[in-house]
This record gives C-alpha cells, structure tokens and sequence, in this order.
C-alpha cells in the first residue's frame, strides 16, 4: 500500500475527529416575561370564574339548610299543631323538661332538634335535675350543628361566649355554671312586622310557667311564647316568611362582642335567633343588606352572600331575596295577616 493510500480519511475516522456538538435552547428574558404575563392574565381571568363557582355551592348548601330548617318547622307543626316557640327571653336555655308549647323557654332551634335527626341533643337532660341536668344543659350549649351555618360566612365550630351585649358574663336564670364556649346560628325566624321584640323572660322557671297572659300582639310566625298555626297564616304559606338568614357584623363573626351574635342558638327569644321586617310609611326601618364591616345590626335579615339573602317560605319553599326588595313588600312578606297582595316582580 502506497503512502497516499495510507493517509487517506475514512469516513469513520472522520466522524470520530468531528463531533457535532449538541445545541442547547434557552428563553431570553424577554420571552420570560412574556409568559409570566400571559400565565397572569390567565390565571387573573380564571380566579374570578373559581370563585364564583365556589360561591354558587356554598348558597346552594345555605339554600339546603333552610330547605331542610323549613321542612322541620311544618313536620313540628304537624306533631304539635303549631309552629316552633321563639321560648321566654334571652337569659333562659331550652329546657328538656319543659315540653314543646308557652312551659318551654328555649327558642324555635331547639325545639326542631327532634326534626333534623338531632333528637338525641333535645333530649339531654330529659329526667335529670340539679347539677347533672345543668351539666347536660352547658353541654348543648356549646354543641354547634352545621345546618345552622351559612358556609359563606363562618364553620359550624364552638365560639366564645363572652356576654350578653358583650359587657362580661351575665348568666342564664336556668344555667348556673359560666359557658366558656356557644354553638350560633346565621339564621332567624320571622318575628313580624310591628318590631323588635327580645325579653330578658321571666325571673324562674316557676314563674315562667304559671303565667296566664301570654305575648300575642306580634304578626310573623315566631315570637315570645309563641304557637303561631299554619292556619293563622292568613296570606298564605307562600307568602309570608318563615326563616331565612340575618345581617351580623363581618368583624364579630368569631368574637361573640356582636350584641345580636353574643349569645347560643338553642336561647329563647333573641336578637340573635329571631329578625323583624318593620318599615315605617317614608319606606325606612328593618330593610336587609349584605354584611359590610364596621355595620352592627340588631334587627334585620341579611347574609354574607353578594347577590341576595335566601329565605324559606311557610310552604317549605326557599327563594333568594334582593337586597334591593321593595321596602313595602319586604314588610309585608313578614306580616302574615295584612292581607296585602304580593308582587312578585318586586322581590
């Protein structure tokens, strides 16, 4: 083999002496902000989107509760022939002895315990006296219950219980032990038209008792001692409130220092389990709104929600409510015996 011949490349040796080197990709910072900016924008348009979804089923749920809170009155109705009592004022407990009717002290949320699968939490204390039914008694008290909370606003968790009107612990007639905790409730029955009404209630359970003259000048369907009748409806079930959610104060969702959110759902007649719907001529009174921070209320119906309150019907039905309602329908939806008609473009 000649020298030539020798040195000549094969194609072999030339791709071992020429590696082609391997080309690496990069954003230059101007594409990178670009994307960030894009995935912005995105997530910007979707965010919105998620938490309107969100908000759409935490009502739906509030919308259930009440759907649920309005079957239980109508079957309470139907076992005792009236609708639940709003008991004696706001330092007396539900009682487990006390029955169903005026006797009974605690409010209409304990005395649907028995028609929303919580019979078992009515019934504690049924026989007992002295220190073992008070020690049952904090118990419920302090024990909260998911279907009286609107998820939009707060969990269904034991809150302190600081006061009444927020100005130190006060006590119960009926409890003599110091609460350290409340279950509370975003829902309140209709107390009527004609105004607030919340008593601090008789002095013993004695007294409370023997009472021959009861509270009866009020027009919606729940009230101090009162055993108000699907037939005492007189506007008609579809037309006239039952329950629905109240206003309460965003800054005291979790404090109990609200005067209308300091105290348990299972008391008798309260501000804080009992709303009113009065409006006076000029159109002005007990209008609801949306919860707004630095607003305390005491009287009227409202929710967390953006779009409206839900309210259930005495027929069981729950419809959203316009914070922007007619001021005189509003009224008149809390009266059940003004025998006004109802416009139903003005809800």
């Amino acid at each position: 083999m000649d020298k030539a011949t020798r040195q000549a490349p094969t194609l072999c040796s030339l791709r071992r002496s020429s590696p082609v080197r391997g080309r690496r990709w990069a954003f230059t910072l101007v594409e990178l902000l670009v994307v960030i900016t894009i995935i912005g924008i995105l997530i910007s348009l979707l965010l919105p989107a998620v938490q309107a979804a969100r908000e759409a089923a935490r009502r739906a749920q509030c919308q259930n509760n009440l759907k649920q809170i309005g079957l239980a009155f109508l079957n309470h109705e139907q076992t005792h022939r009236h609708l639940p009592t709003g008991g004696w004022g706001w330092r007396w407990m539900g009682d487990p002895n006390s029955g169903f009717g005026q006797d009974q002290p605690g409010g209409w949320c304990y005395n649907i315990l028995p028609f929303v699968e919580q019979e078992s939490l009515r019934n504690m204390g049924v026989g007992k006296t002295g220190s073992a039914l008070l020690a049952d008694m904090i118990v419920v008290h302090s024990t909260p219950l998911a279907l009286f909370h609107c998820p939009t606003r707060r969990r269904a968790i034991a809150y302190p219980y600081t006061s009444d009107f927020g100005s130190g612990y006060e006590g119960f007639t009926n409890l003599s032990a110091d609460p350290k905790t409340a279950a509370r409730t975003d829902y309140a029955a209709n107390g009527g038209s004609t105004g607030a009404r919340a008593p601090e209630g008789p002095a013993s359970l004695e007294e409370g008792k023997a009472r021959t003259s009861f509270y009866t000048s009020f027009n919606g369907v729940v009230s101090e001692t009162s055993m108000v009748t699907i037939a005492e409806i007189k506007d008609g079930t579809s037309n006239t409130y039952m329950v629905g959610e109240r206003n309460i104060c965003p800054d005291s969702y979790y404090t109990g220092l609200d005067p209308a959110d300091d105290n348990n759902l299972y008391v008798g007649c309260d501000l804080d389990t009992i709303r009113w719907t009065y409006v006076n001529d000029q159109g002005t009174g007990y209008l609801p709104f949306q919860d707004r921070p630095g607003m305390v209320t005491r009287h009227e119906f409202g929710s967390a929600h953006p779009s409206g309150f839900n309210m259930a019907f005495c027929d069981g039905s729950v419809h959203v409510i316009s914070y922007s309602i007619d001021p005189f329908t509003h009224r008149d939806l809390g009266n059940r015996k003004d025998y006004n008609p109802i416009d139903g473009s003005k809800l």
